[in-house]
């Protein structure tokens, strides 16, 4: 029981990381966060948004039957899995938006 469980999850998980990567051409981040929001975001939020990332894939797995039927695959794939997956994996460590955060590359003047 315990395996298919964790192959499902596992493939789940995978199948999250392929989407994520196209959510990281989100809008450029300004903030500049502190130490101690970086350690918090590192210590406390990342695992507890990890978490959700995969309880909410198992939520949206099991309800997928459901969710076919009322045709609303999109939007519970959406709340449920990569809204959690892009807090978690596209912000900045301690930023409060979700988003990359690019380096500013500025032009020298001749």
């Amino acid at each position: 029981m315990f395996g298919k469980v964790s192959k499902v999850v596992g493939g789940a998980l995978f199948a999250a990381s392929l989407i994520v990567p196209s959510a990281s051409f989100a809008d450029v981040i300004e903030e500049k966060p502190s130490a101690l929001a970086m350690t918090g975001d590192a210590v406390f939020a990342r695992p507890v948004l990890f978490g959700m990332t995969v309880v909410g894939t198992a939520v949206f797995i099991a309800s997928l039957p459901f969710s076919a039927l009322g045709g609303n695959v999109r939007e519970a794939a959406d709340t449920l899995v990569v809204g959690p997956a892009t807090t978690t994996f596209v912000r900045c460590l301690g930023c409060t938006q979700t988003g990359r955060k690019d380096d500013v590359v500025v032009a020298g003047t001749n």
